[in-house]
């Protein structure tokens, strides 16, 4: 089964009861049992059943699945945002004293949570560059997990997944990995070696910008060794669902960061054509990016399909050919990058990514607006920057669109 078909068929069926071949809502908070003797045995976890939303719910676990198998997991735990399902993914296996080792091309909502963890004793040390040799140097006895981004957002930068994930398991650690910005569909991280994916289900999976959603997908593979990781210790007799039990029966549980039955819904529908987005969003990015290299006012252009890309040889192998939809544009001034952003006509203005209308921001004075001047260069955050998210509109009216905002700077 290839991928768009995979998204229509992949782990679901029309619904055996009323024949209906979309997802229904179980829009209930709790879900009622024959006997007192099921609902022991579903609360000991020795029976599977429903009990209550907060801990799983037909609608949710239908998005679970189907994310899970494009994903090339074992399963997975579909959390109320992306960010929640980032702090679940990383606290499900972490102690206070312990340390992350994270790419430093990083998303501001991801280096705020990072720092926030400084106040439960969790420091996170930031390589300096994606070379695998940045991250070995960082990594210590204390070290739990490498995180990435496959493109970082929006520095734009491409980490090798594969050799990334061979230095971890020699160094006894899993390799986290944000598949956000590129989907299953360009890539999917556990193929490749790494050991836990996330997605903000907000962006691409969804597609309209219509709900919220996040997503833990594991892979089931890595060797958890209880010494290192003594909190998974009790969930061992879950052979390889371990990391998966902990994290339901855990944090999940008692955080209470769910995804509600209808957002799941509108993921559902979202996801069924994820593939034909992408393909459009990727061929929209390809043609604007070279459009806008060639223009007079614009400084300079950052899209991993370039050719003047650092990692363009890198990106072109492990997404096979595909860049995602994101690029980056310097105007030489924060005055020319406001101009631009005001005298767009189809681009809308605001905080996200991923849908199928094409999307700018100033990140500077936005989602980074209380990072350090260091901290936002690191990331590649700059003053004159603009982060674009292309959509799948005519490729032919963004280039106009653009032509049109930049004759008037």
């Amino acid at each position: 089964m290839r991928f768009n078909t995979s998204l229509l068929h992949g782990e679901y069926s029309a619904d055996q009861g009323t024949g209906a071949t979309t997802v229904p809502i179980y829009q209930s908070s709790a879900f009622a049992h024959k006997t007192a003797e099921e609902l022991e045995k579903i609360f000991k976890g020795s029976e599977f059943g429903y009990l209550y939303t907060r801990l799983n719910n037909p609608t949710v676990e239908a998005l679970e699945k189907r994310v899970a198998h494009l994903e090339k997991g074992l399963g997975a735990v579909a959390c109320a945002s992306g960010m929640a399902a980032i702090t679940l993914a990383v606290m499900n296996i972490l102690q206070s004293g312990e340390e992350i080792v994270s790419t430093s091309g990083l998303f501001g909502g991801t280096f705020s949570l990072f720092t926030q963890l400084e106040q439960f004793g969790v420091t996170t040390r930031y390589a300096k560059n994606n070379k695998v040799q940045s991250f070995n140097d960082l990594i210590n006895d204390k070290t739990r997990a490498v995180y990435i981004e496959t493109i970082g957002n929006p520095k734009l930068d491409v980490s090798d997944i594969g050799k990334l994930a061979e230095l971890t398991h020699q160094r006894g650690i899993p390799l986290i990995v944000d598949n956000t910005v590129t989907t299953p569909y360009l890539v999917q991280p556990l193929a490749q070696g790494a050991d836990i994916v996330i997605h903000s289900t907000s962006k691409y999976i969804n597609g309209s910008g219509n709900s919220i959603g996040g997503i833990v997908i594991d892979s089931g593979k890595f060797s958890w060794d209880f010494a290192k990781f003594p909190t998974l210790r009790e969930y061992g007799k879950f052979g390889p669902f371990v990391y998966l039990a902990k994290l339901r029966k855990g944090l999940f549980k008692d955080f209470g960061a769910c995804l509600s039955p209808f957002n799941a819904y509108l993921n559902l529908i979202g996801l069924e054509t994820l593939g034909l987005r992408m393909e459009r969003a990727c061929y929209n990015a390809g043609q604007l990016a070279g459009y806008l290299q060639n223009h007079a006012k614009v400084g300079t252009v950052n899209y991993p399909g370039l050719d003047d890309h650092p990692d363009h040889t890198k990106a072109k192998q492990q997404f096979l050919g595909r860049y995602g939809g994101l690029l980056t544009i310097r105007m030489g001034t924060k005055e020319n990058a406001f101009k631009l952003i005001n005298n767009l006509k189809y681009a809308a203005n605001l905080a996200n990514i991923g849908d199928t209308r094409t999307l700018v921001i100033h990140p500077a004075s936005t989602i980074y607006a209380a990072n350090t001047l260091t901290e936002k260069e690191a990331m590649g955050v700059y003053e004159d920057l603009i982060r674009i998210s292309v959509g799948i509109e005519d490729s032919e009216d963004l280039m106009e669109d653009f032509s049109r905002a930049l004759s008037k700077i």
